[in-house]
């Protein structure tokens, strides 16, 4: 089952339940992914351009929660965080800090990165084996972590 027939059968169980926070953040992704397919002029999207529209949306959620945090607006911070926690079940399983760190290992050996100045080889390697499945700033930060 694609994300737009997954998204579509979640928002009927929504509808019925009369969960209006799940209700709302199903349509916030939907129409994200209608948005995509008509700027891409698909009717409907590949596995690799839903996993982009999920991702692009969980990091939105991910910095507003941040913003709130920092302003104080508990009440905010909380709507956003159960958000976010919606967005999540859709997307694939999340790597662990400690395969990620194996992963970004590898690759390092494999580019033959030595020193910090290698970071943005090692970045472009990484990144597309992790899309989806590791937020980029953790593996940014496991990056320069390794390389100093």
């Amino acid at each position: 089952m694609n994300l737009l027939e997954r998204l579509n059968q979640d928002m009927k169980e929504a509808m019925k339940a009369r969960d209006k926070d799940r209700l709302t953040v199903i349509r916030m992704l939907k129409a994200s992914y209608q948005n995509e397919a008509i700027k891409l002029g698909k009717q409907e999207l590949s596995e690799e351009e839903a996993l982009n529209i999920l991702s692009r949306e969980a990091k939105q959620r991910k910095e507003s929660l941040r913003e709130f945090d920092a302003a104080g607006r508990s009440d905010l911070s909380e709507q956003v965080a159960k958000g976010l926690d919606i967005v999540t079940m859709y997307m694939p399983e999340q790597l662990s800090e400690e395969s990620l760190r194996t992963l970004i290992q590898e690759t390092i050996t494999d580019v033959g990165a030595t020193s910090p100045a290698d970071m943005g080889k090692v970045m472009g390697a990484v990144l597309p084996k992790v899309k989806g499945k590791a937020d980029g700033t953790l593996v940014r930060t496991i990056v320069q972590d390794e390389l100093s």
